[in-house]
């Protein structure tokens, strides 16, 4: 197995839950910073923007540069302006100022996030219409679903497939488990995928998703982690521990 050189941590599930810190992350991070291993933090979370979500990790107690967030929305961003796409916007109200400041028009594209209770029967019908003219669809992952502080809770993933079944037609992801997401924080750390290690609590997104991409993973016990999800992997293919304090152990730094 090829030496790691680098770490990729999910957020959400692995550094905390909810508005929580999981124990034994903080020190964690700071012990993986410390080593000199370079260290990218990626997500699909979709509720805020980046700026919010490094303003929260400052708050729970991490010190990690913004630079170093890689989000799913930051991503679709890219494809929009990259494309000159304007978007149908599923999206949370938290997430808005994100793609604020693109050009404004009517829609031929629609853009899928964590809409949470904006998930409402006129904006997915809304968006049917625009996907059955053949306006693209654009996901910020396939999540079935995540936890929360009071349990788990639907992800884009349901309505991603809702979707792509009425319109009889294929979505594109952007976030995890995306290849090309994972490559571009990868690349950020000047290494090759194999030499990089993806530490998630979702197994496919996270484990799955990092592995096809030609990365090593490690499926850790927390966030949205069920004890079934270790029968799901196929044997050998990633490490599976307690919690994100255990695989800085295993790292031996």
């Amino acid at each position: 197995m090829t030496t790691i050189r680098g770490v990729l941590l999910d957020l959400s599930g692995v550094l905390y839950v909810g508005d929580q810190a999981l124990p034994g992350a903080l020190d964690a991070v700071v012990r993986l910073q410390g080593s000199g291993m370079p260290v990218r933090y990626i997500t699909n979370t979709t509720r805020s923007p980046r700026r919010a979500i490094h303003e929260k990790l400052v708050r729970m107690g991490f010190s990690i540069p913004e630079a170093e967030i890689f989000t799913a929305p930051g991503a679709v961003r890219a494809v929009l302006e990259r494309e000159k796409l304007t978007p149908l916007l599923i999206i949370h109200p938290g997430l808005e100022p994100e793609f604020a400041d693109l050009p404004a028009g009517e829609p031929d594209a629609v853009v899928l996030g964590d809409a949470g209770d904006s998930f409402t029967y006129e904006r997915l019908n809304r968006a049917f219409r625009l996907l059955m003219e053949g306006a693209p669809l654009l996901a910020m992952g396939n999540n079935r679903y995540f936890r929360e502080a009071d349990g788990l809770s639907l992800d884009i993933g349901p309505f991603l497939r809702a979707l792509e079944y009425a319109a009889g037609m294929q979505g594109t992801v952007l976030g995890k488990p995306s290849a090309d997401f994972f490559q571009a924080a990868v690349s950020d750390m000047g290494l090759e995928p194999a030499e990089v290690l993806m530490v998630g609590d979702d197994v496919e997104a996270d484990v799955e998703g990092a592995l096809d991409a030609g990365l090593q993973a490690c499926l850790v016990r927390t966030g949205k982690y069920r004890p079934s999800d270790e029968g799901r992997i196929e044997a050998g293919r990633s490490r599976v521990v307690d919690d994100l304090s255990a695989v800085v152990d295993g790292l031996a730094i």
